[in-house]
């Protein structure tokens, strides 16, 4: 399946009652034709990884082509070059959280690039990020835990921005940590606790936020 298929197809599956109803969950429905994501999971598996197509879709205005991407893209062939390209151009949480969940986390420069974006100023790729973390928390259970725990400095960093898709990205993040076992658990918490006697409104907010979740 090429390029021009791929968006024919994308268009027959378009619920435009889906569409109008996007608004609600903070999206545009400006570059949207109106596919549910488990749709565009369906003709993932259908056109299973492919590299090539990945990339040509992502050049795409549209939301679907965007996710549709991170969906086929082969993790083994994406470069840091291509991560930092493409969350150039997030606009939304929802395309910064896919990309990151269906196949940067996936990459062997996961890590190093959450490291580095944590740091960033661009809300979504400051997100995404944050994003990483939470989303390596949960996928690499059986790993060290030096490294998350390390991403502290990051997150209480992170915590002083008030851009709200940020601080929920570090509270995110911060929450999955203390989810991994009973020390990270001991340790996010008390960052967490610190997080909610500060005098910033937004580090009170996360610490709060977390301490919902890890109590």
């Amino acid at each position: 399946m090429n390029r021009d298929e791929v968006m024919a197809r994308l268009h027959t599956l378009a619920d435009p009652a889906y569409r109008e109803g996007m608004t609600r969950f903070g999206l545009s429905d400006q570059n949207a034709v109106g596919v549910r994501v488990p749709e565009l999971r369906k003709l993932a598996r259908e056109i299973k990884k492919d590299h090539a197509l990945a990339v040509a879709l992502w050049e795409e205005s549209s939301r679907e082509a965007k996710i549709l991407a991170t969906l086929i893209d082969d993790p083994a062939q994406v470069t840091h070059a291509q991560m930092e390209a493409w969350a150039g151009v997030f606009d939304s949480w929802e395309i910064c959280d896919l990309c990151c969940q269906n196949l940067f986390v996936l990459t062997p420069h996961a890590r190093k690039t959450a490291e580095a974006w944590m740091r960033r100023d661009k809300e979504y790729v400051k997100r995404a990020g944050f994003v990483l973390v939470a989303k390596l928390a949960r996928a690499e259970k059986d790993s060290d835990d030096e490294w998350f725990l390390a991403s502290f400095d990051a997150i209480r960093a992170g915590a002083k921005d008030p851009r709200n898709f940020v601080k929920k990205a570090v509270s995110w993040a911060l929450r999955e940590i203390g989810k991994r076992n009973e020390r990270c658990r001991e340790e996010a918490i008390a960052l967490a606790e610190e997080l909610a006697a500060s005098n910033d409104p937004t580090q009170r907010w996360i610490g709060k936020d977390t301490l919902r979740d890890l109590n």
